[in-house]
């Protein structure tokens, strides 16, 4: 499945962007995807692989992730 993240999308991002940590852009039309899904080819599966979509856009594809801080 792919992973919806919060980060918003730019494609030349990480030319300019700090080498630690890289936070996103502050604002954008794209909100970023992450890894791909069982549907897709195997180069699309990395979770390092970004994608775009609209923020308001639904897939069975599309889910996210849920993250607990010990």
């Amino acid at each position: 499945m792919w992973e919806c993240c919060a980060d918003w999308y730019n494609g030349s991002y990480y030319a300019f962007s700090p080498a630690t940590d890289p936070t996103g852009p502050a604002n954008g039309t794209y909100r970023v995807l992450r890894g791909g899904s069982w549907f897709n080819f195997p180069r699309f599966l990395r979770m390092s692989y970004r994608h775009r979509f609209v923020p308001a856009y639904r897939d069975d594809f599309i889910g996210f992730r849920c993250v607990g801080d010990e």
